[in-house]
């Protein structure tokens, strides 16, 4: 991490200042922002940019091999395959955790934490970032965005994306933004930018309407065609939903004239079903519960995770046997054991320092034949998790974003 933008910044730093910034990000949508948002930025090197980029390029190596989707037709789930051709995976987000080297101490190396084949807050961050700048002094020569990009190529990017390709009449396809009672999700702030800033109206699974293969939902008096859907939708989700909105979601299971992006079986795919097949140094050693002949002797260093499961649900931190025997053995190909990634309190903040983690996001428009990496977000946590949980009444935490700077030989 950059020692010299981090220290101006909180010694510059006052609260009007960020209750600013918190205004700005909520002008629009009062009520809307239902999560923490940090009063700082994280300085990066484009040093260690570049590490967390160079794994994320073996992993789309292995994405792009003919036999991966023969090797991942097993991550879906029973009963939620959704038909249709799944072309690509849209979307590609990978969690790096911020961690110090173990062969150079005081240095920190980025060790992938998660990753998904399913959208971000595209929208949302694009408003923080405006936000941020608005209302600090940023270092010059800092950008969240990747590849040369800035905020106005990014838009255009994602607007192409998600909206689809121009048909031989010259309009794009009607599209939706679908998710499951969208006024309630705490990323609605997202949902509301995104129809702000691309056009993209937000719709409930339980508005939709099926004729035919066509689906339409019903707004100001009229049904409208919906050509193109923009997946929000947790499908494993539905399972504990009721048997009105278990019905609804029925729907997508069957033949449809709709294109996704991205399909929704990318989110079982590309997810931490796929971690065991991966061997890299910014990948933390996993295998499947079901892999094990007998459990390591040091499960204190591991961590178990339920492969289907969103938001941390069911995260066990601090594994023991006895967490290992509540499940059933019948579930134990549900299930990893990662080797624990030790995050660095790197952050140095005015009230102890803080943990990070930096996701970084692809996109992989149609007409490109590998991905791009567009942005970012970044979350802090004073706990030993990230999440609203684990960090309550503390400050210096919450939803935040990386500002990579120039190579600097500091510490990084």
């Amino acid at each position: 991490m950059l020692a010299q933008p981090r220290h101006q910044f909180n010694k510059d730093f006052t609260e009007a200042q960020y209750q600013a910034y918190l205004q700005v990000i909520q002008a629009d949508f009062p009520g809307a922002l239902d999560f923490r948002v940090a009063e700082s930025p994280v300085f990066v090197s484009t040093d260690f940019l570049h590490k967390m980029q160079a794994t994320c390029d073996y992993i789309i190596t292995q994405v792009k091999q003919p036999d991966f989707l023969a090797k991942t037709g097993s991550a879906i789930p029973k009963g939620l395959r959704v038909p249709g051709p799944e072309g690509r995976p849209h979307f590609l987000i990978f969690d790096f955790g911020i961690c110090e080297d173990p062969n150079s101490p005081g240095h920190y190396i980025p060790q992938l934490v998660e990753m998904q084949g399913f959208p971000t807050l595209f929208a949302y961050q694009l408003k923080q970032y405006q936000a941020a700048a608005g209302s600090y002094k940023l270092p010059a020569g800092f950008t969240p965005f990747i590849n040369d990009l800035d905020e106005q190529k990014v838009k255009q990017i994602l607007a192409d994306l998600l909206k689809g390709q121009e048909n031989p009449d010259n309009t794009q396809p009607h599209t939706v933004l679908l998710e499951l009672f969208p006024e309630k999700q705490k990323t609605r702030i997202d949902f509301l930018y995104t129809e702000k800033y691309f056009g993209i109206p937000t719709v409930c699974l339980t508005e939709i309407r099926k004729v035919g293969n066509q689906l339409f939902y019903h707004r100001n008096g009229k049904d409208i065609l919906i050509e193109r859907i923009y997946n929000r939708l947790i499908f494993d989700e539905l399972s504990n939903q009721s048997a009105i909105v278990k019905k609804q979601a029925a729907l997508l299971m069957q033949p449809l004239d709709v294109s996704w992006v991205t399909h929704p079986n990318w989110f079982y795919r590309l997810s931490k079903f796929t971690l065991p097949l991966l061997n890299d140094p910014g990948i933390p050693e996993t295998r499947l519960l079901s892999d094990f002949n007998k459990w390591p002797t040091d499960l204190e260093n591991y961590v178990l995770k339920p492969l289907f499961s969103f938001a941390g649900n069911g995260v066990v931190i601090d594994v023991t046997s006895a967490d290992i025997e509540a499940i059933a053995k019948d579930q134990y190909k549900n299930y990893i054991l990662q080797k624990k990634v030790n995050y660095a309190p790197a952050i140095k903040t005015p009230d102890g320092p803080a943990k990070a983690e930096i996701r970084l996001f692809y996109v992989w428009p149609d007409e490109l034949d590998t991905p791009i990496a567009i942005c970012n977000l970044a979350r802090l946590t004073k706990g030993n998790m990230v999440g609203v949980s684990q960090n309550k009444n503390k400050t210096w935490v919450g939803g935040s974003f990386a500002l990579f700077g120039q190579t600097s030989k500091e510490k990084s």
